[in-house]
């Protein structure tokens, strides 16, 4: 599976992206700890990423959790994850969770992505509910989720809690599949 757009492809994370998602991620530490701790951590080193990536594939195939790369389609550079997560099956409901390289961010990639995404997620993988879940200061995030049509839900009390930082209280958006 590869959904194109413009001159960027989303595609499952893949046994070939431990180097490149090592790079990425060292490359946006600053960006990743508060909301992606345990990816930054489970990638700081070539090794690291390797095993998280077996991991991470394993779990694409048995459904438990999709995490989908964002790559620049001729230079094939990681330029972003995107996680479909915390999967309720019965339910048809999921949780996006998304991140872009610094030098990518403001240009309307991950709001392409995002939209793209939804689609495949309602489409092809038949869920009926995402939700995405930021803080009221990841203004960025917020900008992604309303672009997309996600729709405010509530304010979601003590919800994350970064390394080092008391709980936060996070901002629960959700999108519908109009055709369900």
């Amino acid at each position: 599976m590869k959904l194109n757009f413009d001159t960027y492809h989303i595609s499952p994370i893949n046994l070939q992206d431990p180097w490149i998602l090592c790079n990425f991620v060292v490359s946006n530490e600053e960006r990743l700890k508060r909301y992606f701790p345990k990816t930054l951590e489970e990638n700081l080193t070539p090794d690291l990423s390797k095993i998280f990536t077996e991991k991470k594939v394993k779990q694409f195939q048995s459904k438990e959790e999709f995490l989908f790369t964002l790559k620049e389609n001729e230079s094939n550079n990681l330029i972003g994850l995107i996680y479909l997560k915390s999967l309720d099956w019965k339910k048809k409901r999921g949780e996006l969770a998304y991140c872009i390289d610094y030098n990518y961010e403001g240009k309307g990639i991950t709001t392409n992505a995002i939209q793209i995404l939804s689609d495949h997620a309602f489409d092809k993988i038949g869920l009926i509910t995402l939700k995405a879940i930021v803080h009221k200061s990841n203004l960025a995030s917020i900008k992604v989720a309303e672009n997309c049509n996600f729709t405010w839900i509530k304010t979601l009390e003590k919800e994350h809690t970064p390394p080092g930082e008391l709980p936060l209280d996070m901002e629960l958006y959700e999108l519908y599949n109009e055709f369900e």
